[in-house]
C-alpha cells in the first residue's frame, strides 16, 4: 500500500477542505470494505485518505416533512436494516439482507455500498476499468459482466445492491462541493455513467464533491420489492437482481418503476417492463410478460447468455413480492 496522509474531520466543510479537485488525489473512507482493499492492491493510490465517520451530521436518520426520510451517507446498513423509518421501504431492507453478512452490514455504510467500485474481475488484477478497452471480457471469461449498456468498452456490472431500489423508489442524495456553497439534490439514478475511457470513472461525481444525504420520498400507497438470484446464502455479489415500486389502485397497476442490477454498468432502468404490467393486476402471467419485455433489448457476451433467464426472473419475483404474492423461488 501507497503511503497516505490521513484526515478524520469533524463537519461537512472541514470535509470539502480536504477534498481535491485533481482526480485519484483524494478518496473517501467510510467503512472500509472496498477502500482499504483497493488500496492494498494498488488499484487507487490516493495522497490523502478523508475519514467521514467522525462527522455527526452523516450518520443521521431521520424524518423530515411530508414523509421523507433522511438517511446520512456515513449510516451503516445494519441500523437501516433495523430502522422501523425503513419499514415502508422493504425493497431497500430486502437488498441490505441478502448481503448476508453480519460485518459487513455492521462496517459498511450506505454511502459507501451506492458507491462502491465495480467487483469486475478484470479490474480488480489491474487491466483498467474498462479491461484493456473493453478486450479483457470479450475474449476472456465473461461469466459476470453486462448484458445491457456493454456495446462500449465497459462490460462491468454496477456493483451496488441497493442502488436499483433508491431509483426505484425515485430517492435523491444531497451532494455538496467542490466549493463550499455548492449544493445540489439530484436523483440516485444520475450519480451513474457508462465511462467512455479509463480516466473516466463510474460516477458522474466531480472531484471534490460529496454525498452526505439520501432522501428517500413518502412510500405511502407504493408497493416495493427487492429480488436477487444468488450462488447461496452467503454475501456474494448476485448474479442479477431486481427492483421493483408499483402504485396499485383497485387492483391494478397505475405506476411502476422497474431497475435491474447487476446486469449493466449502471442500475438498469427498463421502461419496457414498467410499460408491461401497466393497467394490469399482478399475477404470474402479468409478471412473467413484465420480465420478457425487460430482457427483449439484452445483448449477452459469450458466456453470460444465462443471465438473460435470471434477469427475467428476477423482474417477475419482485413484482410478485412486491404484492405479496408467493414467488415460487427458495
Amino acid at each position: 500500500m501507497k503511503p497516505f496522509e490521513y484526515a478524520a474531520p469533524r463537519t461537512e466543510s472541514q470535509v470539502l477542505d480536504l477534498l481535491s479537485d485533481e482526480p485519484g488525489h483524494t478518496e473517501i473512507l467510510a467503512g472500509g470494505t472496498d477502500l482499504v482493499g483497493l488500496m492494498q492492491q494498488m488499484l487507487v493510490t490516493p495522497q490523502r485518505v478523508v475519514n467521514i465517520l467522525e462527522v455527526p451530521t452523516l450518520k443521521d436518520l431521520e424524518p423530515l416533512d411530508e414523509g421523507v426520510v433522511s438517511i446520512g451517507a456515513a449510516v451503516t446498513l445494519d441500523v437501516l436494516l433495523d430502522s422501523p423509518y425503513l419499514d415502508p421501504y422493504p425493497s431497500i431492507k430486502q437488498a441490505i439482507a441478502g448481503i448476508a453478512s453480519m460485518q459487513l452490514q455492521c462496517q459498511g455504510t450506505l454511502g459507501g455500498e451506492i458507491l462502491q467500485r465495480p467487483q469486475c474481475w478484470f479490474y480488480r488484477n489491474g487491466k483498467g476499468l474498462l479491461g484493456a478497452g473493453g478486450t479483457a471480457a470479450e475474449g476472456g471469461d465473461n461469466r459476470y459482466h453486462a448484458i445491457f449498456g456493454n456495446s462500449g468498452a465497459a462490460k462491468f456490472v454496477n456493483a451496488s445492491r441497493i442502488a436499483p431500489a433508491l431509483i426505484a423508489l425515485g430517492a435523491q442524495v444531497r451532494v455538496i462541493g467542490p466549493g463550499e456553497d455548492d449544493e445540489k439534490y439530484v436523483s440516485v439514478e444520475s450519480l451513474f455513467r457508462t465511462p467512455r475511457h479509463e480516466a473516466e470513472r463510474e460516477t458522474t461525481l466531480l472531484p471534490g464533491q460529496l454525498v452526505t444525504h439520501i432522501l428517500l420520498p413518502a412510500a405511502a400507497g407504493i408497493a416495493n420489492a427487492t429480488y436477487e438470484v444468488r450462488h447461496g446464502e452467503g454475501p456474494d455479489y448476485p448474479l442479477v437482481s431486481a427492483a421493483v415500486a408499483v402504485r396499485i389502485e383497485d387492483g391494478i397497476v397505475r405506476e411502476a418503476r422497474i431497475v435491474l442490477g447487476h446486469v449493466a454498468p449502471t442500475p438498469w432502468f427498463s421502461q419496457s417492463a414498467a410499460d408491461a404490467i401497466l393497467g394490469w393486476r399482478i399475477d404470474e402471467n402479468s409478471a412473467a410478460a413484465a420480465g420478457r419485455a425487460a430482457v427483449a433489448s439484452a445483448t449477452p457476451l459469450s458466456g453470460n447468455g444465462y443471465k438473460v433467464q435470471l434477469a427475467q426472473t428476477a423482474v417477475k419475483r419482485a413484482l410478485l413480492r412486491a404484492a405479496n404474492l408467493e414467488t415460487g423461488g427458495f
